[in-house]
């Protein structure tokens, strides 16, 4: 890809060769992000998400260890799961607003706080209802800086891009990768587990003192609702409910495999716990090479292209990983599922940063209110999916619970569709 890039360039007729003045271009837009002046901002923006990764996924690697030590049912692990999930819903749309009203800085400082609190004693006793509210605080805190790490993105790199957008999550998928193998290591060494809880919450407390130090002021504010215009207005937009819906399925749908990925290769396939930790790493390996790679590819093809295409590979990759659960439950099916989830993971990559850059794009004067509604969406799949999953499971095993993923990749695609249509065709007034 780096090589077509130097070398020649897509045109309607096929390949040719780029001249000097395209190579030059090409080679600015690769590496210019954002502005100069804002990249020890987004460097620093880029490590808050890093450790917001382990925290979001590092509670999927320990489900094995959580029912093995704590004695827990899936029904009160998808219980504990949907507590943060109604922090985090609950506090995305919140934050967009407080946002506008105190700024950034008050904004993304307490939601790193309120993480490093709860995970400073999350899992610390296998008491339910305990670690439901010490999760439902954590969600609180991730919620406010999903929020506030999207909208500074979005700020810096301005209208019609996705790469930033997309490099920063990114950023998100180093931390579900690294989450996973440290618990992988932990286990596999005879250590205990819960370690990574308590060091992941002090670099939360760290980076909070240390972002005091940044020039958060000079990401400015929203110039909020036009005159004559309200809230409802928002409300009234296609593109504003579109994004909702997709990250609603979508976020359902990667945050489950995620989470559930580890207990399903354990007990599907058989596989040892450590193996069962180790896929939720391969699963964020996928989004991680395509969150990477999607800048170099949005330099020659349109966001929304990409957007497409990965979105259908997901739906393939995740009805392949449920099939392949029915079929057989050998090693060499286990290996072939292995595979699959890499390719998963690779599909999900981008849908949720370049969803978010349409709506960001879409809204430009209320930013942080569109992208906190769409953020809504994704944080009440998160909520809602974790139910739904444990239910069905409970009832008729997990290969039925990922089948239902499966049905949900589905939705995503379509959802996806929707929005590029609304897009295209002008059924999206833009703010004035």
């Amino acid at each position: 890809m780096i090589m077509l890039l130097i070398c020649g360039k897509i045109t309607k007729w096929g390949w040719a060769p780029l001249i000097d003045a395209d190579r030059e271009h090409v080679a600015q837009y690769a590496i210019m992000l954002v502005e100069k002046r804002f990249l020890p901002l987004y460097i620093g923006l880029f490590s808050i998400f890093a450790l917001f990764g382990i925290s979001m996924t590092v509670i999927g690697a320990t489900l094995p260890k959580i029912f093995a030590d704590f004695g827990w049912s899936y029904t009160t692990a998808g219980a504990v799961l949907a507590a943060g999930s109604i922090g985090y819903f609950l506090s995305t749309y919140l934050a967009g607003i407080l946002l506008s009203s105190v700024g950034l800085r008050l904004t993304i400082s307490v939601a790193l706080l309120l993480v490093f609190s709860g995970l400073e004693f999350f899992a610390a006793t296998p008491i339910p209802w305990l670690n439901m509210l010490l999760y439902f605080i954590i969600g609180i805190g991730q919620g406010g800086i999903e929020l506030s790490v999207n909208w500074s993105t979005l700020r810096m790199e301005g209208p019609g891009g996705g790469r930033a957008m997309s490099l920063m999550h990114g950023a998100f998928s180093i931390g579900a990768f690294v989450g996973p193998l440290i618990i992988a290591i932990l286990i596999s060494a005879h250590l205990q587990w819960t370690l990574i809880y308590r060091g992941i919450g002090v670099l939360f407390l760290a980076i909070a003192i240390f972002l005091q130090c940044m020039p958060l002021s000079a990401l400015g504010k929203d110039k909020g609702h036009t005159p004559g215009s309200s809230r409802r207005d928002l409300f009234r937009h296609p593109a504003y409910w579109l994004g909702f819906f997709a990250l609603f399925a979508y976020v359902g749908v990667e945050i489950g495999i995620s989470n559930w990925v580890a207990e399903y290769f354990v007990s599907v396939f058989n596989v040892p716990i450590p193996t069962g930790s180790f896929m939720v790493s391969l699963f964020w390996a996928g989004l991680l090479v395509g969150r990477f790679g999607a800048p170099f590819f949005q330099t020659i093809i349109k966001r929304e292209k990409i957007l497409i295409a990965l979105s259908v590979l997901m739906a393939f990759s995740v009805i392949a990983l449920a099939a392949i659960g029915f079929v057989d439950n050998g090693r060499i099916a286990g290996a072939i599922a292995g595979m699959v989830v890499v390719f998963a993971g690779l599909g999900c990559s981008i849908i949720y940063p370049n969803v978010m850059s349409i709506i960001g794009d879409l809204f430009p004067h209320t930013q942080s209110e569109a992208v906190g509604f769409a953020a809504m969406g994704g944080g009440l799949g998160q909520f809602a999916f974790p139910y739904l999953m444990s239910a069905i499971s409970a009832a008729w095993g997990i290969r039925m619970g990922f089948m239902m993923y499966a049905l949900f990749s589905l939705v995503v695609v379509a959802l996806n569709v929707a929005l590029i249509r609304a897009e295209k065709q002008g059924g999206i007034a833009k703010d004035a």
